[in-house]
């Protein structure tokens, strides 16, 4: 078998995965062209390109950072819209609370094709919301909220973010298979079915009451169709004694159909074990919390007590492994360098605190010597 060279894998598994979405901002001020700013309110706060106070490199570290306290924000991004059904969905990117969040999130919604960029706001219903929030001592947790029958459905595990002051990748994989994983700088720290850790189980009660109102009592009320008539037998003959003044006229005997086979219709099945076929069957089908038709936007929609949070890196796609790469090319390759440059400023920031308070010290104690040569002079005056 011929050797295969490792930049003909990547090369493969690029044109193999399908990126929907990817934002470097490497290309200056044009990102305006591709981000529209909410003028829902003019209150909103605005972005502006920054690498921060510390980074890794400076050109590949710059994104969208919040600039003004106490505001909300709301920004987005469209691009050609799609749908996951049957496919994997990863939505991955960078959050950096330089200002080392008090209170404020740090997750991104990604938005039907039809949302009104201009007028986003907190109303505007979203498909996904995913990303860390922090509020004081009780809140640090990652979000993970999905849009499901018009109302919104929260993961019900506890799951934390990171609070530091540094970044971090973030990244949300939906499958298939109804399985997911949470992952922060790519490590997995959450996992598990959507069918269990989105309180599924209250919403198929919900929709067996419904199959219960609706499909069985629309079976009752359509016996005289097809689907619900028995059979006359032909064979059978008015009894001999049979008295028809008295008795009506005679009918003969009906023969029920057969039960069903593929077609989950109640003809002469129980009720309650034709309904559960029915869950059993089209259920999870029909109503798939990881599944959306339409998706078309990706924005920040939040509220920040102190600004300086820093968003980079987004992907959205239906590949693991370009994802994973894509984190190791970007974050991967600043994370140590951001530490660093960090580490450096805090000991000159220690070195300057300590040459101030040892110049504050100096000038004390001339300033104490000089007048006390003031007041001897003064007496050698008089």
């Amino acid at each position: 078998m011929a050797h295969v060279p490792l930049w003909a894998v990547c090369m493969l598994r690029v044109v193999l995965a399908t990126v929907y979405f990817q934002e470097e901002f490497l290309d200056g001020e044009r990102w305006r062209n591709r981000w529209v700013q909410s003028t829902n309110d003019s209150q909103f706060g605005h972005f502006r390109l920054s690498s921060g106070k510390f980074y890794g490199h400076k050109e590949k570290d710059k994104g969208l950072q919040t600039t003004q306290n106490g505001r909300f924000y709301a920004i987005s991004a469209r691009f050609k819209p799609f749908s996951n059904k049957g496919k994997t969905l990863v939505i991955q990117y960078t959050v950096k609370h330089e200002q080392k969040m008090d209170c404020g999130g740090g997750y991104v919604k990604i938005f039907p094709a039809d949302v009104d960029q201009k007028n986003l706001n907190g109303k505007s219903q979203y498909y996904i919301m995913f990303g860390p929030d922090i509020c004081g001592f009780d809140i640090k947790k990652v979000h993970v909220i999905l849009h499901f029958k018009n109302q919104y459905h929260s993961n019900k595990k506890s799951i934390r973010c990171k609070v530091d002051g540094f970044t971090h990748l973030y990244a949300l994989v939906l499958r298939p298979d109804l399985t997911y994983e949470v992952k922060i700088d790519g490590q997995s720290i959450e996992s598990g079915n959507i069918e269990y850790d989105w309180n599924l189980t209250s919403l198929k009660k919900m929709e067996k009451s419904s199959a219960e109102s609706k499909d069985w009592d629309q079976a009752d009320g359509d016996k005289s169709q097809d689907w619900e008539k028995h059979f006359l037998d032909a064979s059978a003959s008015k009894p001999s004694d049979w008295n028809s003044e008295l008795e009506g006229d005679w009918q003969g005997p009906m023969l029920q159909k057969p039960p069903y086979q593929d077609g989950l219709k109640p003809e002469g099945i129980d009720k309650d074990i034709w309904l559960h076929q029915k869950m059993k069957n089209s259920y999870l089908t029909e109503y798939d919390l990881s599944e959306f038709e339409n998706i078309g936007a990706i924005g920040l929609e939040l509220w920040q007590v102190r600004s300086g949070t820093i968003f980079d890196n987004f992907l959205i796609t239906d590949d693991e492994e370009y994802a994973e790469n894509f984190g190791k090319a970007t974050w991967g390759e600043t994370k140590g360098p951001e530490r660093e440059m960090d580490a450096i400023q805090a000991k000159e920031e220690v070195k300057k605190a300590r040459e101030e308070d040892e110049q504050e010290l100096l000038m004390g104690r001339f300033g104490g010597q000089e007048n006390t040569f003031q007041r001897f002079h003064r007496k050698d005056e008089l």
